[in-house]
């Protein structure tokens, strides 16, 4: 078989088309268009013109090449965790999504600073007016506006202040120390006899082993001209050892009340005299001072607080406004228990005659000879 032969066989066609490819020579040229082989006739061989296999061109038209920068080089990206968070406000989305207990703690702590504000504003406005040279002065312009009540009382005033009772006599229980007897309760108790009907009894507990006569007499006659029900008020005085007086009232319903001075004051109110803020607040303080100063306070303390009492003494007749108050009780009291008589200023001295023209405190003063 000769070279032309064997280029018509089937067989042999791949390597015809590989050998027209390479330019072999003596075997037919095969082109290749649009992805079609086609043949054409050499030396008198025919090659058929039919489509073999069709192949995508590697190269297409412009453009549609990839650049390498713009190919991936990882399945998915992910954020470095080493990275700070860029600064600058928070997305909407975070602002919005806020914690309700959060909300509601930091609504409850502008609430506290506005109402400390508030409680600071006050305290200063307090403190400029104390510290201001006329606000004596106009203390005593509203002490003098202020309406005075006369020390006497109804019945009537009396179930108003300590409530009706219909079942038994109201009943008020001293308890105090003979060694230290508490002279303003008993300088109250007579003020309380002009204004009421009441009923004193003086006993002593088994803790005294012996009580001075005048201190069992401190009441007076003790005999019952009357039966029970026709007093107002009931006022028990026990001689018993205790470290400070004690006041009971009411057992079932009412806690006990210790101290000369808180007593002194519930006594007092009884009596049914009402005064303003300004005054209430003196008469207070003044109490207080006599208490635990004049009475209770080492002698410099004690002697500040006759300096003091001196200047107040020197512009009123009484150390709070122009009538007796229950400053004067007191203070008068702890001057007598601390046995300064001898050594106070000249207004104090004054005031103290004052005091003792009062049958109430001439009664307490002859306990004490």
């Amino acid at each position: 078989m000769g070279e032309e032969e064997r280029g018509c066989g089937w067989a042999g066609h791949v390597p015809l088309l590989q050998s027209a490819r390479r330019g072999v020579r003596g075997l037919p040229r095969v082109s290749q268009s649009g992805g079609r082989a086609t043949g054409r006739r050499v030396r008198g061989l025919f090659a058929p013109q039919m489509p073999m296999y069709k192949v995508r061109p590697f190269q297409g038209g412009p453009g549609s090449a990839v650049p390498p920068e713009h190919l991936p080089t990882c399945m998915y990206r992910l954020g470095s965790v080493h990275r700070e968070p860029k600064a600058g406000p928070s997305p909407p989305a975070e602002q919005d999504e806020v914690d309700p207990s959060l909300q509601a703690l930091e609504s409850r702590q502008e609430e506290i600073l506005k109402r400390l504000y508030e409680l600071k504003a006050a305290v200063d406005s307090l403190s400029k007016m104390i510290q201001t040279p006329d606000a004596d002065f106009d203390a005593t312009n509203i002490i003098q506006a202020d309406e005075h009540v006369p020390l006497t009382a109804s019945s009537a005033d009396l179930d108003n202040l300590l409530g009706k009772d219909y079942s038994a006599l109201k009943d008020i229980v001293i308890n105090a120390n003979p060694s230290h007897p508490p002279l303003s309760l008993l300088v109250l108790h007579s003020l309380l006899c002009e204004s009421y009907k009441v009923l004193s009894a003086v006993h002593t507990h088994s803790s005294v082993k012996s009580v001075p006569e005048n201190l069992l007499k401190c009441f007076g006659d003790q005999a019952k001209k009357q039966s029970r029900h026709e007093y107002q008020l009931g006022f028990t005085l026990i001689w018993k050892d205790v470290s400070k007086p004690q006041m009971k009232f009411r057992i079932q319903t009412m806690c006990p009340i210790e101290g000369e001075g808180n007593i002194a004051r519930f006594l007092f109110s009884l009596l049914g005299q009402k005064h303003n803020a300004v005054t209430a607040t003196l008469i207070d303080s003044w109490v207080d001072t006599a208490i635990f100063q004049l009475q209770d306070g080492s002698s410099k303390e004690k002697a500040a607080v006759l300096r003091s009492m001196n200047a107040a003494l020197g512009k009123a007749s009484w150390l709070v406004g122009n009538e007796l108050t229950l400053a004067d009780i007191v203070a008068w009291c702890a001057i007598q228990t601390t046995g300064s008589t001898n050594s106070v200023p000249s207004n104090v001295q004054n005031w103290m005659k004052s005091c003792e023209n009062l049958a109430p405190f001439n009664s307490v003063l002859k306990l004490l000879k």
